[in-house]
């Protein structure tokens, strides 16, 4: 099976001159993390929901707003391409190795398709119980921690999302996402004054995804794929006697594919 097979051909991208908001009204509207950045319709780069959260909290970002930023200034230009003649096999050889989450699908510098995690999914066909496959290492936040603090964990720990509990039940999810977009908002709403002390009160109850979507540890792994392709998910929580047991993430389910 090669790429072209599998891939995304109906691509959302934007030029790099396009305007922050205008990019992330893309992510709002088509439930996406990554748009492949274009200029002059060749690739140049990927900006992702995770830079975006990094620009509109740094420090030196803090004072401009989302409309004054362009693609260019949250694009990442080490891309990872593949050609669509590619076999599956060798993308999923390294799943889960540091690296793109998105893969680029380019023949002589032209852009033909994108290749997600979400794209193999429809591959896991494993009926193992996700609680043999689920990570039992479990960091989470608490609904009244700070959302800065909530991001710390993210880049410290190389993770995408966290779950957030309060009173030891889980009540939501945040990540990088649900920060790119509270920071835009926090910087439109707010003059430049106010906005560092906006940002550093800001909690993650304030932004969290609700309701968590959520699956027993005794789900199949293909079942879970389903749940997550069906909802536009990353990773699912695993919940047994109203307590949080683990998480199963795209990437867990894949490296049970066997082609």
């Amino acid at each position: 099976m090669k790429v072209k097979d599998v891939m995304t051909k109906d691509i959302i991208t934007v030029d790099k001159d396009e305007d922050l908001k205008h990019v992330l009204d893309l992510m709002k509207k088509y439930e996406i993390t990554k748009i492949p950045v274009l200029e002059k319709k060749k690739l140049v780069g990927m900006v992702t929901d995770n830079i975006i959260a990094y620009k509109l909290g740094s420090i030196r970002k803090k004072g401009v707003p989302a409309s004054r930023l362009h693609a260019s200034s949250v694009t990442d230009k080490n891309l990872e391409c593949v050609h669509p003649e590619t076999d599956v096999k060798k993308i999923l050889e390294t799943v889960g190795e540091p690296g793109s989450t998105m893969l680029c699908v380019t023949e002589n510098s032209n852009l033909l398709g994108v290749i997600t995690k979400a794209d193999l999914l429809p591959f896991v066909k494993s009926k193992r119980q996700v609680r043999e496959l689920a990570n039992k290492k479990i960091i989470t936040v608490s609904s009244d921690d700070r959302v800065i603090h909530a991001r710390r964990i993210m880049v410290d720990e190389n993770i995408a999302r966290l779950p957030v509990l309060k009173d030891g039940k889980l009540v939501g999810i945040i990540s990088d996402n649900e920060i790119a977009f509270a920071f835009a908002n926090l910087k439109s709403s707010f003059p430049l004054g106010r906005q560092k002390h906006q940002l550093e009160e800001l909690l993650v109850e304030d932004v969290m995804k609700i309701p968590v979507i959520w699956i027993q540890p005794n789900v199949s792994a293909s079942e879970a794929a389903s749940i997550m392709l069906k909802n536009n998910l990353g990773s699912l929580p695993l919940v047994e006697n109203e307590k949080l047991v683990g998480i199963i993430s795209r990437t867990d389910l894949l490296k049970t594919i066997s082609l």
